[in-house]
């Protein structure tokens, strides 16, 4: 009876010895980004993380969460499926990061239409790389086989991340005041924003295809387009260690305009030198081929900025020059001012 109605629920679209090979698969991958933290194993219904080790002596829990949109059409329409794991921590770790917390651990959610063992474990290698690069464990997640939900060759990938930090350390842009300046840190491409509008250009408008080399990106547009989002966990934990860091913002998806206001008290507003940092190429060739215009691609992409600094005059120069000995390309892009009765928080110069 048994072996029937496993049988039957396989007919419906799930299969359960399937899902359980793949559990075994990814054990060591899992176990890989595991800190001496981390208290139980693979496969249980919760994953379990000491906190009994930190020295802390306020402390604050963050946590954050996100999936990668609709880059991972591209790695539909590739069939390439190792580096959307590494977005996905770098889109969570990322958000927390800004604010001062370390991360501590992340689980993740993957729902396919049918269990592609192979690329669920492409996928999960990506995520324990990212891990691994961010500093924090993979202690657990759901895998999922939801037929009727998504096509047989499709998912959908989410995630979460707890992190913590000492009240005393929080980074919420409280200290953020006239004066300060601005340091634009690059991106590595789109990261993991803008995706739709970036697919209509390219493949509906332009009549594109992922295999189509492109001179001015030096390879193929599917290869650009799945450059994965970078993670900005060690740099951030250099600079808060020595610096006083009075404010940092992830410019994902909604660009400057809208992610760096999210840091700034209501009596700031940031000026803005529009060409004090180069954009890569795609922001260019989108921009021109898609006849974008420059308030909206402001709204949408990075620009070529993944995060921007906010640090007090008399330490400018040094963050600066740390930044370079770490290999940053680091850009003098502004300053904060005040701001007058409902001046916009965002001033372009």
């Amino acid at each position: 009876m048994m072996e029937e109605r496993s049988s039957l629920y396989k007919e419906a679209g799930v299969d359960i010895e399937a899902g359980n090979r793949f559990v075994e698969l990814i054990r060591p991958i899992v176990r890989s980004t595991f800190k001496p933290h981390v208290m139980t194993e693979i496969g249980g219904f919760a994953g379990c993380f000491s906190l009994k080790s930190l020295d802390i002596k306020d402390p604050i829990i963050l946590a954050s969460t996100d999936g990668v949109g609709t880059k991972l059409k591209i790695a539909f329409m590739m069939d390439r499926h190792d580096t959307v794991g590494i977005d996905l921590v770098a889109m969570c770790v990322n958000d927390i990061m800004v604010q001062g917390a370390d991360p501590l651990f992340m689980l993740d959610y993957l729902s396919m239409g049918r269990l592609d063992i192979d690329r669920a474990v492409q996928i999960i290698r990506g995520i324990a790389e990212g891990c691994k690069e961010a500093g924090c464990s993979l202690i657990g997640g759901e895998t999922a086989e939801m037929p009727g939900i998504y096509k047989e060759d499709e998912y959908d990938l989410a995630g979460f991340v707890v992190g913590i930090v000492d009240d005393q350390s929080l980074m919420d842009g409280s200290d953020i005041s006239a004066g300060d300046q601005l340091i634009g840190i690059a991106s590595s491409g789109l990261h993991s924003n803008g995706y739709s509008l970036a697919r209509k250009i390219f493949f509906e408008r332009l009549k594109m295809k992922v295999e189509s080399y492109v001179e001015e990106f030096g390879r193929t547009l599917g290869e650009e387009l799945l450059e994965p989002t970078r993670i900005y966990s060690r740099l951030i934990k250099n600079l808060k260690r020595d610096f006083h860091i009075a404010g940092i913002a992830h410019i994902t998806g909604g660009g400057i305009i809208y992610n760096l206001p999210r840091i700034l008290p209501k009596k700031c507003r940031a000026v803005i030198k529009e060409k004090s940092w180069p954009r890569h190429a795609i922001f260019q060739y989108l921009q021109r081929e898609g006849k974008i215009t420059k308030e909206e691609m402001m709204k949408v992409f990075n620009n070529g900025l993944g995060l921007i600094t906010v640090v007090k005059r008399d330490e400018f120069d040094e963050v600066v020059l740390r930044l370079k000995a770490m290999g940053e390309s680091a850009f003098h892009i502004g300053h904060i001012e005040e701001r007058v009765g409902d001046e916009p928080m965002i001033k372009f110069i």
